[in-house]
């Protein structure tokens, strides 16, 4: 357990400051807001979260996985599959069960309550992708706990998802400007930051589209993928249209959202 806290810490903090790096390098779009203010009310966001988390649920899905493991809970724990496939399997149940968790806190107006949090954000960069309420957060904790309970995903491969996913979120939101020949590519295999922004559309019917986090094999599988946005990637605007003054998303705004905030979206 002391291990999965190391390597997940380790993995944010490396791949956070790599994609920081690479958007100040090579930005995809122009800023709307100053880098430091965001920054500052982001990590407030994500701060929170992991001490809602930590004081809480804690490492739950690990240990979930390693409490059903023992029991012989789930569909992998009823079957021998060599590690590979293990891995594979493990990774295509979860990213499949994130994507879905996804759909639903867009279509579930008090799920979306919380949820619209993440969209707020008026810019997009890799701290984005860790931009949560902390009672979604805690939310989809428990979610988590309950699919590893029921598929029977292994300890090990928990942890490596837990990861990847947050790796890719950070790269998948962040401002980057990749080669058009690579992004193409890329696309269709895993979700790239021109095909994720368009999710953070304020038009309804971009912002209710492309829902994969790692795999983007979910949103066309299920018809929820947009090619590119109407407004193209460098003149869209982002956010809800519905809450575009900045001075009126500051963490303490953030906070009370869900419980104020008219979410013409989705009611």
């Amino acid at each position: 357990m002391e291990n999965e806290a190391v390597i997940r810490l380790s993995g944010f903090i490396g791949v956070l400051l790599c994609m920081l790096l690479c958007e100040r390098m090579w930005p995809r779009r122009t800023w709307r807001q100053g880098r430091l203010q965001r920054f500052a009310i982001n990590f407030s966001l994500i701060a929170l979260s992991g001490l809602l988390q930590r004081i809480t649920l804690g490492a739950a899905a690990v240990a979930m996985a390693i409490y059903a493991q023992a029991q012989g809970w789930g569909l992998l724990n009823l079957i021998e599959l060599p590690a590979w496939l293990m891995l594979l399997v493990g990774i295509l149940l979860l990213d499949l069960a994130i994507y879905l968790q996804h759909v639903v806190f867009h279509q579930v107006p008090w799920l979306w309550r919380l949820h619209q949090v993440h969209h707020a954000d008026l810019d997009l960069d890799a701290t984005t992708g860790l931009r949560f309420h902390p009672i979604e957060i805690l939310l989809s904790l428990m979610i988590k706990v309950v699919v590893v309970a029921a598929l029977g995903i292994s300890p090990w491969v928990v942890i490596i998802f837990e990861v990847l996913l947050n790796a890719s979120s950070m790269f998948n939101h962040s401002n980057l400007r990749l080669p058009e020949t690579v992004e193409r590519r890329l696309r269709w295999l895993i979700v790239t930051p021109d095909m994720h922004r368009i999710h953070h559309s304020v038009h309804r019917v971009e912002t209710d589209s492309n829902y994969g986090f790692f795999l983007s094999i979910w949103d066309r599988m299920f018809n929820s993928y947009t090619q590119a946005p109407r407004d193209g990637h460098t003149t869209m605007v982002l956010g809800l249209d519905y809450a575009q003054q900045p001075e009126k998303l500051k963490l303490q705004h953030l906070l009370i959202m869900p419980f104020v905030s008219r979410t013409k979206h989705h009611e």
